[in-house]
């Protein structure tokens, strides 16, 4: 059971969003168990997952290697919208962290699980 879904819908880089919700998130391993977290990338959330960007070319920290922890933290429940990375041609990238692949309504049936969500 899901109770606190952390939903990444913004692209890494542009605003602050993506790595505000990347340390909300791995704050909350300190005070959940690990089932009870899920972890959804949709839209353009999932080029958080992309591998070897290059975001000091455009003066930006690089965060998304720290996506990795979720798997240290032992957070199963990961998820990662097919539709959108088909819609991002993104399908024969590498990415950062494994995800279980759904299709946008499976997606969505398993955040109306979720008690809490926070987006970012």
């Amino acid at each position: 059971m899901i109770k606190l879904a952390f939903v990444f819908r913004s692209s890494p880089f542009g605003s602050a969003s993506s790595r505000e919700g990347l340390d909300a998130l791995l704050a909350a391993t300190a005070f959940c168990n690990e089932d009870e977290i899920g972890v959804f990338f949709i839209e353009n959330g999932v080029f958080n997952l992309v591998a070897n960007q290059e975001p000091e070319g455009i003066l930006q920290k690089d965060f998304i290697r720290t996506f990795k922890l979720l798997e240290l933290n032992n957070i199963q429940q990961r998820y990662l919208c097919e539709e959108s990375v088909i819609e991002r041609d993104l399908a024969d990238l590498e990415i950062v962290l494994e995800c279980h692949v759904l299709k946008r309504a499976e997606l969505i049936e398993k955040l109306k699980s979720a008690d809490k969500i926070l987006t970012f």
